[in-house]
């Protein structure tokens, strides 16, 4: 099937472009958030296709006054995929790899946002993660991560934000493979087996530099999949022997605070301690939505308008997936210097070292 992409020299297989192989999973996402110096401002937004599926969807989030405000939008992909734009939600890719426009026009639901983001450094490539359940991949994917700067204007009701670079940074991502999106499995591979994800990706920025973490760790807690890069305007560079350190609050599965700490080439060690100011839900991006989750079919032109007060935490499905807005704080050779990120969280299932024995005990 030929579609417009088919026009760009792009192709990395004797086939269309709207062709990805068998897999009804294949999924191609954009992935943003954005926070002011202090954190206590944060917005989010997500924009997938599913050329197997024929669907796109995307999502922006807003955060004000305690509340997170969630604006979801899907719709069919005719076979599209160099069409980013789904409902009132649009990305433009100004400069690829450097600057990406989102734009979110929504008379009806009262928002509007024109916001662009700025690479302060290169994109780092994740190390490729395959997960499988038994013979069965579940996941198969490569994921890019960049660190920047925002500007821009967002509109909510009566609320106003003009965001400059030099006062609002982020993280940006973009991973594209084979992960569990639209309607379930409805056949399971016997023999039935405790499901079992811990996933912590922290990435941060400072005054002068930026860094990346993140662990995938096995029910022993032995990380199978983890990642460190420290960048610097004229320096990149991957970190070796990645410990972490976790306390949880209590009677809960969410950080109080964590300890990360790597070795640079020449023996440094560099260490971050992290503190969570509060955290947002990832099922307003669409992350474990039962209903409006990732690749789910509503119709042609569908959106839909919902909040969340953060006061609140629910601990359950769909609300186990959090990115905590943290205070970071950086030493390297006897020096420290402070940053703003976040901790992404998902723990489900066993975990020895944290003391999890079930599928969501505390």
């Amino acid at each position: 099937m030929i579609s417009e992409g088919d026009d760009f020299p792009i192709h990395q297989l004797p086939t269309p472009i709207a062709e990805v192989g068998t897999e009804r999973n294949f999924y191609d996402r954009y992935f943003f958030n954005g926070y002011n110096e202090d954190g206590t401002i944060f917005f989010g937004a997500a924009f997938c296709v599913y050329p197997n599926l024929n669907l796109k969807d995307a999502s922006f989030i807003f955060v004000t006054d305690g509340i997170q405000h969630n604006f979801r939008y899907s719709d069919v992909l005719d076979h599209e995929r160099m069409n980013t734009e789904v409902g009132s939600f649009r990305i433009e890719i100004i400069k690829p790899l450097r600057e990406l426009r989102i734009i979110v026009d929504d008379k009806e639901k009262d928002i509007f946002a024109d916001i662009s983001f700025t690479g302060r450094f290169e994109p780092m490539e994740e190390p490729r993660m395959t997960l499988k359940n038994g013979p069965r991949i579940y996941m198969d994917s490569t994921r890019m991560t960049q660190h920047g700067n925002w500007t821009g204007n967002i509109k909510f009701k009566s609320n106003s934000l003009n965001l400059s670079k030099e006062n609002y940074q982020g993280t940006r991502d973009r991973s594209w493979g084979i992960r569990p999106v639209g309607a379930p499995d409805n056949q399971i591979v016997p023999p039935l087996k405790l499901p079992q994800f811990y996933w912590l990706w922290a990435p941060a920025n400072f005054f002068d530099q930026s860094s990346h973490f993140y662990f995938v760790d096995d029910e022993a807690g032995i990380a199978t999949n983890s990642h460190c890069v420290q960048q610097k305007e004229d320096l990149s560079e991957r970190l070796f022997d990645l410990k972490k350190e976790i306390h949880y609050k209590e009677g809960t599965r969410r950080i109080a605070k964590a300890e990360f700490s790597a070795l640079k080439r020449d023996g440094t060690e560099v260490v971050w301690n992290l503190t969570p100011k509060y955290h947002i839900y990832m099922c307003g991006l669409g992350y474990m939505h039962p209903e409006w989750g990732h690749g789910q079919f509503h119709g042609e032109k569908q959106s839909l308008y919902d909040f969340y007060d953060l006061s609140e935490d629910p601990h359950d499905p769909p609300f186990l997936h959090i990115q905590a807005i943290c205070e970071f704080e950086l030493s390297e050779n006897q020096s420290k210097i402070k940053g703003i990120g976040a901790l992404e969280q998902l723990l489900i299932g066993p975990h020895a070292p944290s003391g999890f024995e079930d599928l969501l005990d505390r």
